[in-house]
């Protein structure tokens, strides 16, 4: 478990001065008004749209696999639109990890942090059940404004971000546990206390079962939500976060504990899981990360790449 982010000197090679350097220009980027921040993300994300190829391909085919019902303009408007969302997340980010508590506050609203704070009180750990969304950082410095928990993480290959990302997510989280670090999850949650947990992108087929995910019947989903309530004795609340409409702020939403979960059948829970995922997305379906290779793995090896 990661509590504090650790600096040393090896960070201040000249191999990382550029690193540095680009950081230093994002960091300043956080005293323009919000308003200016998202005009420039979404210059950004047509930009990166114009010369991301295999990224655009990628996220084209996630919304043709998953939205078959729409018409071929309503998808190339969608794509259009999450590539403008994709360039607002970069300060997104920058905001989460370098805004004072103060801004945040001007900036948020919470809705339902009464359902985290009675099953806290009840004894039971939460697992808040997000999405893959382009504003997850700024949804968890504000979650973190009246419960800090416990975020479930990548440690970055890179020694540079991954101080930069411990730094940041710890103005809002108690600390960081790996998410392939079962057993303190687990410890975690019976102390009672709050983890962040995602179950909606593609891990691999080693720890997956082959179900529904919009329109695609057999999407490779991981089943560790189950697991995780059952083991560390937890309740499951959804959570979703949006950047509003007007680009002014954000709001996050934590819904009530879900009944009778887990169930016998860690299947059964995770087809649940993945309608409730798809409800979150469909609230602002623009505002998420398309860009993943959602649908890699297939049921079988030998089946052909939908990509």
């Amino acid at each position: 478990m990661v509590e504090k982010a650790q600096f040393s000197t090896h960070l201040c090679h000249p191999k990382y001065w550029l690193l540095w350097f680009g950081i230093g220009l994002m960091r300043l980027t956080q005293l323009l008004p919000l308003s200016v921040q998202m005009k420039l993300g979404s210059l950004i994300g047509r930009l990166a749209k114009a010369v991301m190829g295999s990224r655009v391909n990628t996220a084209k085919r996630n919304l043709e696999l998953c939205f078959p019902e729409m018409s071929a303009s309503e998808r190339q408007d969608l794509l259009k639109r999450n590539f403008e969302e994709t360039g607002k997340a970069i300060f997104d980010t920058i905001n989460a990890w370098w805004w004072s508590d103060a801004k945040v506050q001007r900036h948020m609203s919470i809705k339902g942090q009464q359902h985290v704070e009675n099953t806290l009180a009840d004894g039971h750990g939460v697992i808040l059940f997000a999405v893959h969304c382009l504003p997850l950082e700024m949804g968890a410095r504000i979650f973190g404004q009246f419960q800090p928990g416990v975020g479930v993480y990548r440690p970055h290959n890179n020694p540079v971000m991954e101080y930069l990302q411990v730094k940041g997510r710890l103005r809002s989280n108690k600390a960081l546990v790996s998410k392939r670090d079962l057993r303190k999850m687990v410890r975690c949650l019976r102390s009672p206390d709050v983890i962040w947990y995602t179950a909606d992108q593609d891990f691999g087929r080693s720890s997956a079962t082959f179900i529904p995910f919009f329109a695609m019947q057999e999407a490779a989903t991981i089943t560790g939500a189950t697991t995780l309530a059952r083991l560390g004795k937890a309740k499951v609340l959804p959570f979703s976060v949006v950047r509003n409409a007007d680009d002014k702020g954000y709001t996050i939403e934590i819904m009530p504990a879900l009944d009778n979960f887990p169930g016998e059948d860690e299947v059964v829970d995770a087809k649940r899981g993945n309608k409730i995922i798809e409800g979150i997305i469909n609230r602002c379906p623009s505002q998420y990360m398309w860009l993943h290779r959602r649908f890699k793995t297939r049921p079988n090896k030998d089946d052909p790449s939908v990509y």
